[in-house]
């Protein structure tokens, strides 16, 4: 998939970003452009999505935002060079940027939905990245703020991506942990 020339270095909730799927009755994968953060198939506009860009993985099974792309096992990679973080160690939020230690992209666990925006009829495809505890990860366990639980994105490892976007909902769950995920590496990277 080519990006166009004026494509962004960065996607924020709101942003396309390229998202992998696969077609659970004939195999097909997929890649393309999805929007960041998940609006439901329900909803009435799209402003849901400012609050669903990350889905914490224990539980989306079971939230209305969540669930129905869960039981329909609507699984996705986002790919990803790296994604951002922020650090409390000065004292204030320094944003510090997460990569592979190898330097490769790599596919983020996510949940996506279709929703047809009622005041325009465009069928927008959206996701939400699965998230899981961080605090006993060796690099993820240092962001936030001091007190808040740690939280990481689900990295699925490159050997896994299959197993994931072709998951059962028991397969799924059993992926969403860290333990698998490649090595990371992190370093300061505060905006310019």
């Amino acid at each position: 998939m080519e990006l166009p020339a004026d494509y962004p270095d960065e996607a924020y909730p709101g942003f396309s970003a390229p998202l992998i799927v696969k077609s659970h009755q004939t195999g097909r994968v997929a890649c393309g452009l999805a929007r960041f953060g998940l609006i439901p198939s329900w909803a009435k506009d799209d402003k849901i999505s400012r609050h669903t860009y990350n889905a914490r993985s224990e539980t989306a099974a079971e939230k209305p935002s969540y669930r129905a792309a869960w039981r329909h096992r609507q699984y996705g990679l986002v790919l990803v060079d790296n994604f951002y973080e922020p650090s409390y160690e000065s004292g204030r939020a320094v944003r510090w940027k997460i990569e592979l230690a190898s330097g490769d992209p790599f596919g983020i666990a996510c949940l996506w939905d279709r929703w047809t925006d009622p005041a325009s009829g465009e069928l927008v495809v959206s996701f939400s990245m699965l998230t899981v505890n961080a605090n006993e990860h060796p690099v993820m366990n240092q962001f936030h703020k001091p007190g808040d639980e740690k939280r990481t994105p689900v990295i699925i490892a490159p050997a896994l991506h299959d197993a994931w976007l072709g998951a059962d909902s028991a397969k799924a769950a059993d992926l969403m942990t860290w333990s698998h995920m490649p090595e990371l590496r992190a370093m300061a990277a505060p905006r310019a």
